[in-house]
């Protein structure tokens, strides 16, 4: 066997041992999702349901917090966390929800929103995780994510040989996510269905300049144009689906009893109501990341004193990207009754645009552009900042990762890159594995930590 016959087989055998797949009364998931779901609903008891109890904190932290200054950070709490969202705001939300209602039936979504409010909790708490263990060097510069979560916790814990390891794998697993993103060739495939744009190099260029003026402007142009960015483009995508409900009014009551009541009745082809909830819950696990620890390099930037605020903002994120985003796309969806049309992914929700008028997808084509560009601008950031946990955070380092993240871009557009995919997807999902470990490990901490924030802001007190 040659070289390139035994990667292939090493990426198989990899991509096999993340999807490995176990029968829940006889409905397939795979094990990876079970890895994020359970501890979803372990820190939701364990922590008391914050997601429930502190989402009314969590709105007046992002709006308090905006005017902090002084506190150690590089960009506020609002551009942190627009930051996150525009790296888990994505594609998913289009395409992954039409998935889900083909494969689950409109039970699925339900279910999705259910699994939203869970991965609300487990994103606080590894949020908060990443603000106690980030770094500031002598420069001011910060540093943080869950490689550094479980360098230096698990340093603390007197584990400092494996907290390094671990970290390690966490950052290559990062690395190789975000120099072989497949945002660019998705996108370019929807604009190029509603535009007839077949140009896919060009296309892959021009992302590549626009993702280079924010990459190369480091995290603070980055959360400055998120801050815009982000509002903007889920006011595109939402008032196009609200587009939607709005033609359709009438037939809003019989979609909302349909999902509740397939959610629990269905005749999906993925098992019935069981298969409606794996379905639910895989498609939530996917939408918001929570477990996989990304966005915790992003709000590791924040300027807060205090972890566990900025935990409470992190609580938000799912609340919007799946809670919020998730079941109106799928309402919207099944309101249309494209989904049960024959069609595909990203065209069931194209097909539902179109409805409203015959030239209503380049609505759907914008947003698809900005959501693939946004995630590519974070990614960015994410890469970079595993790259320097690996190489370090020197001017050389980090300009040689800026120039090879650059350049790897436009290639996924005009690539069909087979194999890689499995490469792209197995790194993601295995950067869970260490992820989760941290906050099992911390479990403890986390829960004194958040629910003393949680009673300090009920008797009135400022986070500082």
């Amino acid at each position: 066997m040659d070289l390139v016959g035994i990667i292939g087989s090493g990426i198989d055998a990899l991509a096999a041992l993340v999807f490995a797949k176990t029968a829940i009364l006889g409905v397939e998931i795979e094990l990876i999702v079970l890895w994020l779901a359970v501890p979803m609903l372990f820190f939701t008891a364990w922590l008391g349901f914050p997601n429930l109890r502190a989402l009314g904190i969590a709105l007046r932290d992002l709006r308090e917090t905006r005017r902090e200054k002084t506190a150690p950070g590089a960009v506020s709490q609002w551009a942190a966390l627009t930051t996150a969202l525009s790296g888990t705001v994505g594609l998913g939300n289009i395409a992954g929800v039409a998935v889900a209602l083909t494969v689950g039936g409109p039970g699925a979504a339900f279910w999705m929103f259910v699994i939203g409010w869970f991965a609300m909790t487990l994103k606080c708490a590894e949020v908060t995780l990443g603000l106690r263990f980030r770094e500031e060097a002598e420069d001011g510069a910060i540093r943080g994510g869950p490689m550094y979560s479980l360098k230096n916790g698990l340093a603390l814990k007197g584990w400092p040989r494996l907290g390094l390891v671990l970290g390690g794998l966490y950052a290559l697993f990062a690395i190789i996510s975000a120099l072989l993103s497949l945002q660019v060739n998705q996108s370019f495939a929807q604009v190029s269905s509603v535009t007839g744009f077949d140009n896919g190099l060009a296309y892959g260029i021009g992302m590549a300049f626009l993702v280079a003026l924010v990459v190369l402007g480091g995290v603070r142009w980055l959360g400055q144009v998120t801050s815009w960015l982000v509002p903007m483009m889920a006011l595109i995508y939402l008032g196009g689906i609200f587009a939607i409900l709005g033609t359709n009014l009438a037939a809003i009551p019989g979609a909302v009893a349909t999902i509740v009541g397939d959610a629990f009745t269905g005749e999906a082809a993925a098992g019935g109501a069981l298969g409606a909830f794996v379905v639910g819950m895989r498609r939530a696990v996917f939408s918001s990341e929570a477990g996989i620890g990304s966005a915790v390099i992003a709000h590791a930037q924040a300027r807060t004193r205090v972890p566990a605020s900025e935990g409470m903002v992190a609580l938000l994120e799912p609340f919007i990207d799946t809670v919020v985003i998730c079941s109106l796309t799928a309402l919207a969806v099944v309101v249309a009754g494209t989904y049960d049309d024959g069609l595909e992914g990203v065209a069931i929700t194209s097909a539902a645009f179109g409805q409203v008028a015959g030239w209503f997808p380049l609505v759907l084509a914008v947003a698809v552009f900005l959501f693939a560009y946004s995630t590519l601008c974070s990614w960015g950031l994410y890469g970079l900042q595993s790259w320097g946990y690996l190489f370090g955070h020197g001017r050389v380092p980090a300009t040689l990762f800026k120039l090879l993240y650059i350049c790897v871009l436009p290639l996924s557009a005009i690539l069909d890159l087979g194999q890689v995919v499995d490469l792209v997807d197995s790194a993601f999902f295995l950067m869970a594995i260490p992820n989760v470990i941290a906050l099992y490990v911390f479990a403890p901490d986390l829960r004194r930590e958040i629910n003393a924030y949680i009673a300090d802001r009920r008797k009135g007190k400022r986070q500082q």
